[in-house]
Formats: structure tokens, C-alpha cells, sequence
């Protein structure tokens, strides 16, 4: 822990706060960080009525925290945690930017490896990516269920950007989470961690989403093995087209061996179905077939997984909608 308490005692708001930007921003606040979570009504209310409830694999503990339903709650915040849908980076940037207070850093903890890209073009705020490893969900407002890990990879891209960056705020980042007990490394190829992170996303979330079943059985049943192990090779075919330098390893076995530690946990895509919301797909096995349509490299079992999860959403919100109306 800093010893003169800077990132600690700086204000984190954390835009978009669900399961993920709700756990680390609580893991931040329970470690004595102020932290204003911006998030929908319920959840909102529940959480200004009897503090976040951090529902852990390792504790169990309701933490006081801020929270509010406006965004303009992250004016005076030195670090925000930029957590929305990929399906709304674009509008949540743009209403972030007038709000965001000088030299404030914007991470986005987020799916999909071409985020920061779109909060740049759509508001010119230069966000610092990461890439994500927890399984948490809400299984009602103001309750965060964490199932599995809770680690942080952050780093910047190599290449010149339009917006000037401080050239420590990775450290400054890195510290504040270490701090509130978040382990978090710092990258040197962060474009190969957030690939490395979408190629098992694309093998675990649309199958975990497909059968109704969590990652751990998905694992450890032989064909759906098969049909993950050609689902994260099809995308490291498209990386590697792209001029990913994905990490030496058999990111195959290591699909495999993420999905089977994430035990019970279900993927983000399959909380989505099951309540009747906008999945992410089109960021993960969506955005594989995308680019590889551009680069000519064949992706058929990705496209199988994302024109299945989309018709199921389609079909899923619509029976969602009367429901809501009552």
C-alpha cells in the first residue's frame, strides 16, 4: 500500500457499474478508496439504502459506498472505471467527456479489444485498456456474486496517439488497485493480452450462453471441448493475421483450463439472455468473423456461435418486453 496514500485517497467513480465495475469498485471502497458507483436506479437505490454487498469466494461484507444514477457524480474523480456494454462505449463517452475532470484517467474494463479505439474517436478521451479476469454477476440490486479470480492486466499501445497520455499513469493505475487488494499487472503487449483475453472469451461466453450451463461442465464435456478448441483457433488465426503477437503458449489448453477454474460460473453472455438484454456478441465471436472476412481467413465455427446467441437475444428480448410492460 502507498505509503503517502495517493491513489488510495483519490476518488474513483466507476461509469457503468454492474457486476464488474460493482466488484472492483467495492474491492477499491472496502480498502478505504472513495468511491462513487454510477449505475441504474435499483441498483443504485440498494446500495445507498444498505451499502454494497460483496458476496466473495474468500468474505462476505457490506460496504459503504457512494452511488448515483448521473454521470455528472464523476466530475471531481481522479480514476474512472469506464465499465459500460461495448454496445454503448460510443454514448457513454460522449456523455463522460464533459464531465471528466482535468488529468483524470479513464480505464475501461471492458470485453472486446478495440474499445479504447471507439471512446477516442467518438470523444477524444484517451482511455488506458485492460483486460479483465473475474467471474461476478448481480443476482439482485446492490448483491455482487464473485465466483472466480479478480485480476487486472493494464498497459498502453505502442503506437503514437492524437491525445497526450502521462507516460506513468499505468503505474498510478496499477497502484491503486494493488492497493485495494486487486492484483493488477502491468503489460508489455497489451494488445496481445486483450486478444489473448477474446480468444477464450469467444470459446466460453456464446457456449455458456447456447446450453444454459456454466463454464466448468462446458470444460469438461468432450465435444464441447472440440467445438471450443476450434473456436479459439479460428481466432488466433485472425490475430495472428492482424499482426497480433499472441504469447508462446497452447492458448488452446489454456481456454480449456480457464473455463474448467471458472467452475459454476456462467458467462456474461448468458446472465445477458436470461434477463432478456443486449448481449456483447457482436465484440467477441461477432468481431472474429468480422475481421476475418476482411482479412479472407474462414471463421465458420465463430459464425455458427454469434448467428445462434444473436437469433436467441432476438428471441429472448422480445419475450421479455410484455413482461416488462406490466
Amino acid at each position: 500500500m502507498s505509503k503517502n496514500g495517493g491513489s488510495m485517497n483519490a476518488r474513483v467513480a466507476v461509469v457503468g457499474a454492474g457486476a464488474v465495475g460493482s466488484y472492483f469498485g467495492g474491492m477499491l471502497a472496502r480498502a478505504g478508496s472513495p468511491v462513487t458507483l454510477i449505475g441504474r436506479p435499483a441498483h443504485v437505490e440498494a446500495v445507498r439504502r444498505d451499502g454494497l454487498f460483496l458476496d466473495c469466494v474468500s468474505f462476505r461484507e457490506r460496504v459503504p459506498v457512494e452511488a448515483s444514477t448521473e454521470i455528472s457524480a464523476a466530475r471531481d474523480a481522479r480514476f474512472v472505471l469506464f465499465c459500460v456494454k461495448t454496445l454503448d462505449t460510443e454514448e457513454a463517452a460522449r456523455t463522460l467527456e464533459p464531465n471528466l475532470a482535468p488529468g483524470a484517467i479513464v480505464v475501461s474494463l471492458q470485453n472486446g479489444v478495440d474499445n479504447v479505439e471507439r471512446i477516442r474517436a467518438a470523444s477524444g478521451i484517451n482511455a488506458l485498456p485492460s483486460v479483465v479476469y473475474v467471474a461476478a454477476a448481480l443476482p439482485e440490486p446492490g448483491h455482487v456474486k464473485h465466483s472466480g479470480r479478480g485480476d487486472l492486466v493494464i498497459g498502453e499501445f505502442p503506437n503514437p496517439l492524437p491525445v497526450a497520455s502521462e507516460p506513468a499513469r499505468s503505474e498510478r493505475v496499477a497502484e491503486l488497485f494493488v492497493s485495494g487488494g486487486v492484483p493488477c499487472r502491468i503489460s508489455e503487449d497489451i494488445e496481445a493480452d486483450l486478444w489473448t483475453k477474446l480468444v477464450m472469451n469467444c470459446a466460453g461466453n456464446a457456449v455458456s450462453a447456447l446450453a444454459r450451463t456454466n463454464y466448468g461442465r462446458a470444460a469438461r464435456d468432450r465435444d464441447t471441448r472440440e467445438l471450443m478448441s476450434k473456436v479459439i483457433a479460428e481466432a488466433m488465426a485472425v490475430a495472428r493475421g492482424l499482426g497480433v503477437k499472441l504469447p508462446d503458449v497452447d492458448l488452446v489448453a489454456a481456454g480449456l483450463k480457464l473455463a474448467e477454474a471458472l467452475g459454476e460460473a456462467t458467462s456474461s453472455t448468458a446472465q445477458d439472455i436470461v434477463r432478456g438484454k443486449r448481449t456483447e456478441i457482436a465484440s467477441l465471436n461477432g468481431y472474429v468473423v468480422k475481421r476475418g472476412q476482411e482479412l479472407g481467413i474462414a471463421t465458420p465455427v465463430n459464425f455458427t456461435l454469434y448467428a445462434l446467441v444473436s437469433l436467441l437475444e432476438q428471441n429472448t428480448r422480445k419475450q421479455a418486453r410484455p413482461a416488462a410492460a406490466q
